[in-house]
């Protein structure tokens, strides 16, 4: 592990000269991935300069011990050695986890998908109740939102909503938001006081690059078509929805929350070539999965990963077991308990792995 941690460093040393040489200043491309290659070595290469200089303290503490004569003075220095081997074994730990191989998808932004499932209209709300918690979680993560289409029910709920959400890493966090959410509560219109279960299902697709998905011209079917509201209505007498049909993979996407045709094209564009990037990836993680089941991850959309029960205001995530009694606050976006907790059994669980 300090073999490859030291080449990391070395590398990183590599890299600052190469951010300061006019030539690589002036290639926009270079600069870029020189920079986007040392940013990702910061965090791995600041832990192991930190433990040589915690392990070059322990050796002067040990012979300090030997030559000290003093009691008191030696029981100081004791305990100053049991501070920096747990110092150094702490690091080793988070050294190991730095290690871990990353997710390339991990820095990049989203698109979320949430559409309400089983339970009518109660579903719908309840995608609404998903899409606002989202949407503050990106706010108190400094990220931008930008709806790109929404199918309103109109009593506050949506049948489907797709938003992108701009922010760095954000991937790294949303992506265990994969799969069906389910709510316990008792509806607005139901007198009888009976708790209701209903379900909404979310994926979120990392955005994806032109240089990762080749998507030609010639593959995608456009149809444009007026633009409806709540209960199919028309509310644009102008052809400015678009139907972009992917005939290799049968992807379909719809766009009509903008006026323009170009701007809803462009919309349509980002969702459908995010939409391939995904199916390809799940595609490749279902050969590994036949190898190894991931516990914790992206997953299986369908599974039932999280329950939101309002009488008792707890929110369960059923992947890690970890029930949390602040339903109120979790819908306000106060999701990094639960984001964190998922984050460290997908690293446990990676590490028990190491050397398959």
């Amino acid at each position: 592990m300090l073999d490859r941690l030291q080449s990391l460093e070395d590398r990183y040393n590599k890299l600052n000269e190469l951010l300061s040489d006019p030539e690589v200043i002036s290639n926009t491309n270079k600069l870029r991935e020189y920079s986007k290659e040392q940013s990702g070595l910061t965090d791995a290469v600041q832990a192991f300069r930190e433990y040589k200089e915690v392990d070059s303290q322990l050796v002067d503490a040990k012979e300090m011990l030997e030559d000290e004569q003093d009691a008191d003075m030696q029981e100081m220095v004791k305990a100053e050695i049991a501070e920096l081997t747990q110092s150094k074994t702490d690091l080793e730990e988070k050294m190991k986890i730095l290690l871990l191989p990353k997710d390339p998808n991990d820095d990049k932004n989203v698109f979320v998908e949430i559409r309400g499932a089983a339970g009518g209209d109660e579903a719908a709300l309840f995608a609404g109740d998903l899409y606002r918690m989202y949407s503050r979680y990106a706010e108190n993560q400094g990220w931008k939102t930008e709806i790109m289409e929404a199918h309103s029910t109109g009593v506050g709920g949506y049948k489907e909503i797709i938003f992108m959400i701009n922010g760095n890493g954000a991937y790294s966090k949303l992506k265990y938001e994969n799969g069906a959410h389910r709510v316990q509560r008792v509806p607005e219109t139901e007198s009888g006081g009976r708790i209701h279960t209903s379900t909404a299902t979310v994926a979120v697709l990392p955005e994806a690059e032109d240089v990762e998905v080749e998507v030609h011209e010639k593959d995608i079917r456009v149809d444009t078509f007026a633009s409806s509201g709540p209960g199919g209505q028309s509310v644009n007498t102008t052809m400015s929805a678009v139907r972009l049909t992917h005939e290799p993979t049968g992807i379909v996407v719809s766009i009509q929350d903008e006026k323009s045709q170009i701007k809803n094209k462009e919309k349509a564009m980002k969702v459908l070539r995010a939409r391939i990037y995904d199916k390809y990836q799940q595609e490749a993680q279902a050969e590994l999965d036949e190898t190894r089941k991931s516990a914790v991850g992206t997953g299986d959309r369908s599974e039932r990963i999280r329950t939101y029960n309002f009488p008792q205001n707890r929110v369960t995530d059923h992947r890690i077991g970890l029930t949390i009694q602040k339903l109120d606050q979790i819908l306000q976006g106060k999701l990094d308990e639960f984001i964190e907790a998922l984050q460290s059994a997908e690293q446990m669980e990676k590490l028990e792995h190491i050397g398959e």
